[in-house]
Formats: structure tokens, sequence, C-alpha cells
């Protein structure tokens, strides 16, 4: 008696937007983290933990963000336990960080409605990291961790 097998096609891998490309990607990596380097409270924490590390970071970064919008598969990391060893970061960083990414991705990503994805899929990963590093079960998720703030970062 042959097996009964479900066979399912693959499921299609779709980019975020159509209009992003590995390129875009690419120069949203470099620019953000060149932003945050420069950045009085970030750029310390940062360079705290990587040190000599750049590239490698910024090369694992490009993955992550490639497997995120374009649906490459090819980031195999565990961003909660990396984060979670980050004990110095506060919650209060979480933002810088969002307001540096919204104001990097705006700039890249000239199509409003690809940049606006983009944002939502850092406050989406902001926010769990937070809830996993900083929040207690009772805690809400802070207001500068949502979409609200995208709206009004697309008028300034």
């Amino acid at each position: 008696m042959e097996p009964n097998i479900d066979i399912r096609p693959a499921v299609r891998r779709q980019p975020a937007h159509p209009s992003i490309d590995g390129t875009q990607i690419s120069a949203l990596v470099d620019t953000f983290y060149e932003r945050i380097r420069e950045d009085d409270r970030l750029g310390p924490v940062f360079d705290g933990r990587l040190g000599d590390r750049w590239e490698p970071h910024l090369g694992k970064m490009k993955a992550f963000w490639r497997t995120v919008l374009l649906k490459t598969g090819e980031f195999k990391g565990q961003p909660v336990p990396t984060h979670y060893k980050l004990k110095e970061v506060v919650s209060d960083d979480y933002r810088i960080w969002l307001e540096l990414f919204r104001e990097t991705a705006f700039e890249v990503f000239r199509d409003e409605e690809a940049a606006r994805i983009v944002i939502r899929q850092a406050e989406k990963i902001a926010q769990s990291l937070w809830m996993a590093t900083i929040a207690s079960p009772f805690d809400k998720v802070p207001d500068f961790l949502t979409t609200a703030d995208t709206q009004a970062q697309s008028t300034t």
C-alpha cells in the first residue's frame, strides 16, 4: 500500500515590496550603521561590543535584511539571545535606534510605500527585541516603537 503523501507546491517567496533590491538593502545597512557609529549614545555601545569586527557585522546585517525584505532565507542567526546579552542597552536606546533607522529608510527607499514597509518590519523587530530584553510581562510596548511614529516621520 502506497503512503498517502500530501505534496504541496513550494511557497513562492515574494519580496516585501517590488521596488526593494539588494543594492538598496546594502545602502540601508551601511548608512544606518554609519549613523549608529556617530551617535553619542549608541556608537560606544556598538563599538564596545563589535570592536574591530564591524565588517562581519555589516555582512550579517545585510543578510538579515535581505532575508526579511527579499525573503532570501540566508540569515540563520538568533537575534533575541544575542540581544539579551546586551545588558548595557536601555529602553531609550530602542527609540534612538528606530529614529536613525526611520530616517535612513526614508532616504534610501525613495518609494514611500517601500520605506514604510521596511520601517514597519524594523518596528516589529524592535518591539520583539524590546519585549525580550527590557520588558516585564506587564509592560506595554512604548509608543516610540509603533507605526504612529512612522507616519509622523514621513511628514517631517
